[in-house]
């Protein structure tokens, strides 16, 4: 029987999450200075007005083509942008949405009633009528958006720290220690991906993305938590036997566990990032970086790293005793 050893391959799965979490750190870094923060904020946390408004193309004309929608023109952006600029909305941020680009979404300081009206009507003589039906309108004031950063941060901090103390009771410490570099390893990768998407895509973060994080730690910290309870288990069985040996063990024995769960977790996602619409695109899309993640983590990073800390722990007790001894 073929056994995969985790332990052999320890580099080059450490050289992977290393590199993911270069390019992340890049990719912040170069967010930080575009947009003041790490990755490109959303109405939920600055604040301001969200106007989506969709292109009735059901009506001739109007989306540019007299052919049918597939040959219709997307919305001119430039266009767009001369209408905010003569409302004074210059700063405003623009995005195009759906398959053939006629839903504009437009991020733009807070607007009243009266501005929000004048701001639809300019862009319908402009670019064509809208359907009223299609309409959506978010307003967040900056206080809002704060508080609602604040309070995401600080429920992904205690998670963090209930997680900590969940493991060390039930484990040891180090078992502890391990799992949350395994579950920062999969936030801050997410995080990255996010940054590149904000920077490429315009892609926002919002008070979802949070949600999705604090599923994600609960998703990786559960496959953890079965890959180590095996490792305990085969130790207490097997104490003379190397960690190295115990691991691979562990790991073999839950890897088909592990990959058809994240397989069968996957597939309701995929369908939802697919069909489920823009709302819930970005949330499921964080879900499934998360979730490959949090099984890349659990059985390459956080046993190997298990198993090179209990290797130097052990190395240090042997050179003790062989001092002690020859003192």
């Amino acid at each position: 029987m073929i056994r995969f050893s985790v332990i052999k391959w320890r580099g080059l799965w450490w050289a992977i999450s290393g590199l993911g979490m270069i390019v992340s750190i890049v990719a912040m870094i170069i967010s930080l200075k575009t947009f003041n923060a790490p990755l490109r904020p959303g109405l939920d946390f600055v604040g301001g007005t969200r106007l989506q408004l969709e292109r009735d193309c059901s009506i001739p004309n109007n989306c540019g083509a007299a052919a049918p929608a597939t040959q219709d023109r997307p919305i001119d952006v430039t266009q767009v942008r001369q209408v905010l600029e003569a409302q004074g909305l210059a700063n405003s941020g623009i995005q195009l949405l759906g398959d053939n680009k006629q839903i504009l979404s437009i991020r733009a300081r807070n607007l009243n009633y009266q501005e929000r009206t004048q701001l639809q009507t300019a862009l319908s003589k402009q670019i064509g009528q809208f359907d009223p039906k299609t309409i959506q309108i978010d307003s967040v004031g900056p206080t809002i958006g704060r508080e609602l950063f604040s309070s995401g941060m600080l429920a992904l901090i205690v998670s963090f720290f209930g997680i900590i103390v969940y493991l060390s009771i039930r484990f040891q410490f180090d078992y502890a220690f391990f799992a949350i570099v395994a579950l920062f390893h999969d936030v801050f990768i997410t995080a990255g991906v996010f940054a590149i998407l904000g920077l490429v895509a315009g892609t926002e973060v919002d008070s979802l993305f949070l949600v999705s994080l604090l599923t994600i730690t609960g998703f990786s910290v559960n496959d953890t938590v079965v890959i180590y309870d095996r490792v305990r288990e085969t130790n207490a069985a097997n104490p003379d036997r190397s960690i190295n040996e115990i691991v691979d063990e562990a790991v073999n024995q839950t890897l088909g566990r592990s990959i058809n769960t994240t397989l069968t977790t996957l597939l309701p996602l995929v369908a939802i990032f697919l069909f489920g619409g823009q709302t819930l695109k970005d949330f499921a899309l964080a879900l499934i970086i998360g979730f490959v993640l949090g099984a890349y983590s659990s059985i390459f990073v956080a046993s190997s790293l298990l198993a090179w800390w209990r290797n130097i722990r052990t190395d240090k007790t042997v050179k003790l005793a062989d001092t002690s001894a020859s003192d």
